[in-house]
């Protein structure tokens, strides 16, 4: 397509704190300062470098974040799925379904007598 990031004559380094990756349109010459905010980039950004639409394209989205998240950790590559900082694997074979569903709803995980206090219905699974 003819867009590329530059390495060659790098910019004067930006004022601390601020970090940015230079951008050149290699068909029209026309650069660009895209900020990076922890680790990445707004994709956003690359609109203004071209008069026609540019689209980010990413097959399975391999290397795109579609959100920030404080609550989930996934790193497919090595097979890791966290809520909350506990395994998926952890919760589905150590926690029952009151502990699970505790923590999704109030962000922490409850285990043993404390579940026999929840002021919440519980209900008997059919035979």
């Amino acid at each position: 397509i003819g867009l590329g990031v530059t390495s060659s004559s790098p910019p004067a380094p930006p004022a601390r704190g601020a970090m940015s990756l230079s951008v050149t349109d290699n068909r029209t010459g026309k650069r660009i300062e895209v900020p990076v905010i922890d680790g990445t980039i707004p994709a956003v950004s690359l609109l203004s470098i071209s008069d026609e639409p540019l689209r980010v394209y990413d097959p399975g989205l391999r290397n795109t974040a579609t959100a920030r998240s404080g609550i989930t950790y996934i790193d497919g590559d090595a097979g890791i799925l966290r809520y909350r900082g506990y395994g998926i694997e952890d919760l589905c074979e150590k926690a029952s379904f009151l502990e699970v569903a505790f923590l999704l709803v109030h962000g922490e995980l409850v285990r043993g007598a404390c579940l026999t206090v929840l002021p919440y219905p519980t209900f008997t699974p059919l035979p």
